[in-house]
């Protein structure tokens, strides 16, 4: 794939905007070109050109060759040809990528029946061929599954496998890897690099997760405001950045043991401070979630015991399905306890009824994972920052409300004019920030912050934590962060807790959970978190296949 000079403008109510100016990018098989950058810096509309996929308000200049044709000129019937065979691309989210009423043996072969002429045996045998290469077990049974019953990385894996199906030259992998728990994310990288390698597809990654870049890429174009600014070897451009701006996006990159000192200092001021009682306790504590249809329940918190000093910070690590929501939702009183003991600002909460526990909402705050969820879309964002106002009585209405929402706005380091926009015409980064001003609006004594940084980029994820370690030394509210980003978790918190599979399996500060882990989950979590260095990732990349493997012999399993 070649591009030269290419342009994106967008039509929009308010004039045009450029969102591509001058783009010339190459790729050659059997190479993987990441492309970063912040969001809107033009690296996603970059990538949908090369599929012609942009909206019709979108005019295109210059050249994208895919062999010997121009996407950008070509009718759309050829377009039909290429897509698929010519080039494929793996959206950035497989959920909604993937249709939820087909199986996946269906979506996987409707590609073979678009471009060629396969009986229904010969597509079915292709599907489950492909869903086996590229990870997924059982595919002979799972081939007739849908979408639902698979996990997130597994959904990665069958979009991947919608690409590869047809063996495409290229492969465009938008944000692959960005929900996902670093443990699969290593599988699923691991799995791009041997489609490079097995079948030589040159692969175009888009991505603003530096780990993941160091990982996988042979070159990296750094985008910024539509241009490209740098472009070099992932080697020379991690070690020597020569850009203004490729030095502060490596620099906003957290890394393990940068949260050490801080929490040293964080240690000592609450030594000096009245300690107090917790906020919360929890011994063994138990959740199951009943069955329904005469199935079983499922236990999803299986003897937990940890607690939550006044101001403290408490890192909740772990994969999906080990938990980590689960508590937060219970502490929050909205999911029930079913076995041991939880103590949340005094009140048991084994068997509490809503009315004893309701006082003491007002000071329990939620940050959720995507704000843009979680705010009503018709509500501006001064409304929606003034609800819990409203609702504990603290104010009438928004317009009584509006002074202190105006002081939360400025807290949180937003303008009080952004009150009156509606949440989407706010960017992601500053979204969260408007959810942080919500969360605190109460002045809580706890607040639950449910991975509130990992759909961010770097950059703006940097400011989103350093404004949450200034409002925690601010208000003096105590936390529970909960994350599967180890280098997030060690910025911020004083302590930090592993769940596996609903269970506690290490505690303790950043320096002895993540600098000389005990338990061979957590080794094996620290070893899968890719690190902003090529040379020191491969070297991470073989510990990591050592320690599967020494795990798979000590299991007698064949994986």
């Amino acid at each position: 794939m070649e591009i030269d000079d290419l342009n994106v403008t967008f039509a929009t109510d308010g004039g045009d905007v450029r969102a591509v100016e001058g783009v010339s990018l190459s790729v050659r098989s059997g190479e993987v070109l990441a492309i970063v950058g912040e969001s809107g810096s033009g690296k996603t509309v970059t990538a949908k050109t090369i599929l012609g996929l942009l909206p019709e308000t979108a005019t295109t200049s210059g050249v994208v060759l895919i062999g010997n044709d121009n996407v950008i000129e070509i009718p759309h019937s050829r377009l039909r040809e290429i897509r698929g065979t010519g080039a494929a691309m793996v959206f950035q989210e497989p959920s909604t990528a993937l249709n939820p009423v087909y199986t996946v043996g269906w979506q996987i072969a409707e590609g073979l029946r678009a471009h060629g002429r396969y009986s229904k045996a010969e597509a079915r045998a292709k599907a489950i061929d492909i869903m086996t290469r590229v990870g997924i077990p059982d595919a002979e049974h799972r081939v007739d599954y849908y979408p639902h019953q698979f996990s997130g990385g597994q959904k990665q894996r069958i979009v991947i496998a919608m690409a590869l199906v047809l063996d495409p030259e290229i492969i465009v992998a938008d944000e692959p890897t960005t929900a996902l728990d670093v443990t699969v994310q290593a599988e699923i990288l691991d799995l791009l690099r041997r489609c490079r390698d097995e079948f030589n597809t040159a692969i175009v990654l888009i991505t603003h997760n530096m780990g993941v870049v160091a990982d996988l890429a042979d070159r990296v174009a750094v985008m910024y405001q539509g241009r490209v600014v740098e472009e070099a070897d992932a080697v020379s451009l991690f070690h020597h950045p020569e850009h203004d701006y490729t030095k502060r996006l490596l620099a906003a990159v957290p890394f393990i043991g940068a949260g050490t000192t801080r929490t040293r200092e964080r240690a000592a001021e609450r030594a000096a401070g009245t300690a107090g009682e917790p906020l919360v306790v929890a011994e063994d504590l138990v959740i199951e979630y009943p069955g329904r249809l005469g199935r079983g329940g499922f236990r999803a918190v299986d003897g937990v015991s940890f607690h939550i000093g006044a101001r403290e910070v408490l890192g909740l690590v772990g994969e999906s399905g080990s938990g980590k929501t689960t508590i937060g939702r219970t502490i929050g009183g909205l999911t029930k306890v079913t076995g041991g003991s939880l103590r949340v600002l005094g009140q048991e909460m084994l068997g509490v009824h809503e009315k004893d526990f309701r006082p003491l909402r007002h000071d329990i705050g939620f940050v959720f994972q995507d704000p843009a969820t979680s705010f009503n879309p018709l509500l501006t964002i001064a409304e929606c920052v003034a609800e819990p106002l409203i609702v504990h009585g603290k104010a009438q209405d928004a317009a009584a409300a509006r002074s202190r929402v105006d002081e939360l706005l400025e807290a949180v380091q937003l303008p009080h004019s952004y009150g009156d926009r509606y949440p989407h015409e706010l960017s992601g980064g500053q979204r969260q920030r408007a959810s942080l001003a919500r969360a605190i609006a109460l002045q809580p004594k706890l607040l639950i912050a449910d991975e509130p940084t990992s759909a961010l980029d770097v950059s703006v994820q940097a400011k989103v934590l350093e404004l949450f370690a200034e409002l925690q030394r601010e208000f003096g509210f105590a936390a529970l962060f909960i994350s599967h980003d180890l280098a997030v978790v060690d910025l911020l918190a004083d302590r930090i807790a592993v769940l596996f599979k609903g269970r506690l399996v290490e505690e303790g500060t950043g320096e002895e959970v993540l600098v000389a882990p005990k338990h061979p989950y957590t080794q094996r979590l620290l070893a899968s978190l890719p690190v902003p260095d090529p040379i020191l990732q491969a070297k991470r990349r073989e510990d990591l296949r050592r320690l599967r493997a020494s795990e798979l012999a000590d299991t007698g399993t064949d994986g």
